[in-house]
């Protein structure tokens, strides 16, 4: 098989994986009640444990006031809980509750176990290159989406869009 055809062929997984990711997201959040948004950041917890709102945010690359607005919904679900920092109390820590392990514990369990045996077929040595490849395409995807928050920033407009939205107001511009 040509180099070509094997970037191509993981170009078209890796879009696929993303879309099956998404399609898995979606449906754990439904099943639980809550957004796409309060999903993430629930992953977020889940993975790294008890944080400031302010760290939440910035892991899961919310502004501040969006994260306020995250904790209280998850925190009215039952999934997270506001807690002293032991070592300042005058400042406030999110944790995730036993009961949202419980839940996506039940929701995970049957890609875990066929995960597990997948992932045992692999050297050492074949893991360090998926990990560093995926880490890397990790790292792509975030620096993409700050460069299209930028665009969207600066009232970016599909050309299509634009391009219908002038023929309605009847202007053309010297391209059409």
């Amino acid at each position: 098989m040509s180099r070509e055809s094997l970037l191509q062929q993981l170009v078209a997984e890796i879009r696929a994986g993303q879309r099956a990711t998404d399609e898995v997201d979606t449906v754990v959040s439904e099943l639980l009640g809550i957004n796409r948004t309060d999903g993430r950041c629930l992953d977020v917890l889940e993975e790294r444990g008890q944080m400031s709102a302010g760290e939440l945010a910035t892991a899961a690359r919310l502004t501040s006031g969006a994260i306020t607005s995250v904790v209280d919904r998850l925190e009215r679900s039952g999934y997270v809980r506001r807690v002293a920092d032991p070592n300042d109390r005058r400042r406030v820590l999110i944790e995730p509750t036993p009961e949202v392990f419980e839940a996506t514990r039940e929701l995970m369990h049957v890609m875990a176990e066929e995960g597990g045996p997948m992932v045992a077929r692999y050297s050492d040595e074949q893991l360090e290159v998926i990990v560093e490849f995926t880490r890397q395409s990790r790292e792509l995807q975030e620096r993409h989406a700050d460069w299209l928050r930028q665009k969207l920033a600066d009232g970016w407009q599909p050309p299509s869009a634009t391009s219908a939205a002038r023929r309605r107001r009847g202007t053309r511009t010297v391209l059409e």
